[in-house]
């Protein structure tokens, strides 16, 4: 008997080994065998996507009376991006703006070149506004010891600091866009009403783990701030979306912020200023590269209730290295140009199931 089980171990180690090496060496096999393949034939493994009543001439919206959010598109650009800027705000202008007409907001370090201006005025279909951003929001502060800074040199991230800049004091929500980003079906429905009227404060479409190197101690800050701030943290958050053991270890996960579409008034609230605070205080931004993503990221689980994080499946979006495709129906629905085969949200680097099971 122990004999025919080593046999059947071996035999299952040889096929899963061979499996391995064909995933690897044949991409026409790994693309056939890919989770997310195999869930395509059987139509969306999303249990959240977004109620028809919100499209297109569903009961909550219509052509000719249609409600809007108070919202805005934000670019952080330099006026080298421009052609890459152009060819993202293009591909959102068709599959989704010209329908919709939200504004535009771009923010640059130093003042936008009339070359930018013009072209970016040009491919839009609605209101555009340019702004500097304040040398306290992308330079690093002197009290900064900067030769502790110099190892892990890096200006300040103008992209932790774009929620709290005057141009954006008078929307409710913004929509984020960076350059050489791609945007594959036509989407007709509005994310930002979705977000309003439910009580959503952030939106991601792919999620993965951040670079262990620059995050060394942010863990160890956050632990802190909860330890002094009990209050601000809602029962029925995400935080098993960050830990796999109760909170003691990060797993490193996060919401990939280059795409993101969120509740300003969450990043104005009390809770996330205080911890944005203590964590500013602790100097990591400066001395270990902490990001706005898993800034962004532990804010939104700490802070929010997990029912007011969605995951935009019907967004399909691609940042490269890593592209979220919309399978089955939806991809249909959304007249999806992307391949199916190629989608990230179920490979072994995403977090996507993490999420799905906080």
């Amino acid at each position: 008997m122990q004999a025919s089980i080593r046999y059947i171990l071996l035999a299952l180690g040889s096929l899963i080994g061979l499996h391995f090496i064909l995933s690897i060496s044949h991409e026409e096999y790994g693309k056939a065998t890919s989770f997310t393949n195999i869930a395509s034939k059987f139509g969306s493994t999303y249990p959240h996507n977004v109620p028809d009543e919100y499209y297109d001439g569903g009961s909550y919206q219509n052509s000719t009376n249609r409600r809007k959010a108070n919202a805005a598109f934000v670019i952080l650009a330099r006026n080298g991006d421009l052609q890459g800027v152009l060819e993202s705000i293009k591909q959102n202008e068709d599959r989704f703006n010209k329908r919709y007409g939200y504004p535009y907001v771009f923010l640059n370090e130093e003042p936008f070149s009339a070359d930018f201006i013009k072209y970016t005025t040009e491919v839009v279909s609605t209101k555009t506004e340019y702004g500097l951003i304040p040398h306290d929001h992308w330079y690093q502060p002197k009290w900064i010891d900067e030769d502790r800074a110099k190892a892990s040199r890096k200006k300040m991230e103008d992209k932790q600091f774009f929620f709290r800049h005057d141009l954006l004091k008078k929307y409710d929500y913004y929509w984020r866009i960076e350059p050489n980003v791609k945007f594959y079906c036509d989407l007709h429905y509005d994310p930002f009403l979705y977000m309003q009227d439910n009580k959503k404060v952030y939106g991601f479409t792919i999620s993965l783990p951040e670079y262990g190197e620059t995050i060394e101690t942010l863990w160890d800050t956050v632990k802190e701030f909860i330890k002094a701030h009990p209050e601000y943290i809602p029962e029925e958050n995400a935080a098993k979306f960050l830990s796999d053991d109760g909170g003691q270890t990060y797993n490193r996960c996060h919401f990939w912020s280059n795409f993101e579409i969120g509740d300003l008034n969450f990043w104005r609230s009390e809770a996330y200023m205080k911890f944005f605070e203590h964590l500013d205080a602790a100097g990591g931004f400066y001395y270990e590269r902490w990001g706005d993503a898993p800034v962004h990221s532990i804010g939104a689980a700490l802070f929010a209730k997990k029912d007011q994080i969605h995951f935009f499946n019907e967004v399909g979006y691609k940042h490269e290295p890593f592209m979220h495709c919309p399978t089955g129906d939806v991809h249909a629905r959304g007249k999806c140009w992307c391949d199916q085969n190629h989608n990230f949200d179920y490979e072994w680097y995403s977090c996507l199931k993490k999420f799905e099971a906080a």
